[in-house]
């Protein structure tokens, strides 16, 4: 490995690292909170970075959902809602710390529901199990990890809420890193090995992404950080 890669990796798990101290005091200062605004709670979660880290930007933009707008894929923009005392609602954040892209998402739930609850703990369950088959296979490609990750949800009695489960991070703006769009993403469409270089020879870095959804009882969760480092 070179200094250079080296480089790289320290910045990427450092910058999860910042996310995960992040979001543990938004845990700590109670912030995603039932009879707030979406929109208020993902302004209170930038202030806190703000004032934590000084960060200012975000590599994408800031989502806060619940109920049924936990449903939504991302490119959706769904009108603000206030959060429920018996709703699920979630938190995917993309902050810039030192120009290295952190993405990490995270679900919470209110109430007594045992179905919110089960996918509170199937979210972490089912990443561990995707990251397992994905350090299990030195050939995996986007595609049978997209399989194995739907094979898990199907059998937890969840379904994938968008058209990916996870795609290339790194240094900001990752999308740069890979023309081949198919190719950034861990998708049915990629049959490409994850462990390969981009177009510039530098090692290709992934985040697992889970959005898991009931889209009976109208409720989805989230999950998502590095796969294939820390």
């Amino acid at each position: 490995m070179t200094d250079i890669e080296a480089a790289r990796i320290a910045g990427l798990v450092a910058a999860q690292e910042k996310a995960i101290a992040l979001f543990a005091e938004v845990e700590a200062r109670g912030i995603v909170a039932p009879g707030r605004g979406e929109r208020e709670v993902s302004d209170h979660v930038r202030d806190l970075a703000n004032e934590m880290f000084g960060t200012t930007k975000h590599w994408h933009k800031r989502i806060i959902r619940s109920g049924p707008n936990t449903l939504a894929p991302y490119r959706d923009n769904p009108p603000d809602r206030v959060l429920g005392e018996d709703d699920v609602a979630f938190a995917d954040f993309g902050p810039i710390f030192e120009e290295y892209e952190a993405d990490f998402g995270r679900t919470y739930v209110f109430g007594q529901d045992p179905d919110k609850h089960r996918l509170l703990a199937d979210l972490p369950r089912i990443f561990d199990a995707g990251r397992a088959a994905f350090q299990a296979d030195d050939t995996m490609t986007g595609a049978r990890l997209y399989r194995t990750v739907e094979e898990l949800a199907a059998e937890a009695g969840w379904e994938i809420g968008i058209w990916h489960t996870g795609h290339l991070v790194g240094e900001f703006p990752h999308e740069t890193n890979d023309g081949a769009k198919a190719e950034s993403y861990i998708t049915p469409d990629n049959t490409s090995p994850l462990r390969r270089t981009d177009r510039a020879g530098r090692a290709c870095h992934w985040i697992l992404e889970l959005h898991l959804v009931d889209r009976a009882r109208q409720f989805g969760g989230f999950y998502e950080q590095l796969l294939d480092l820390a």
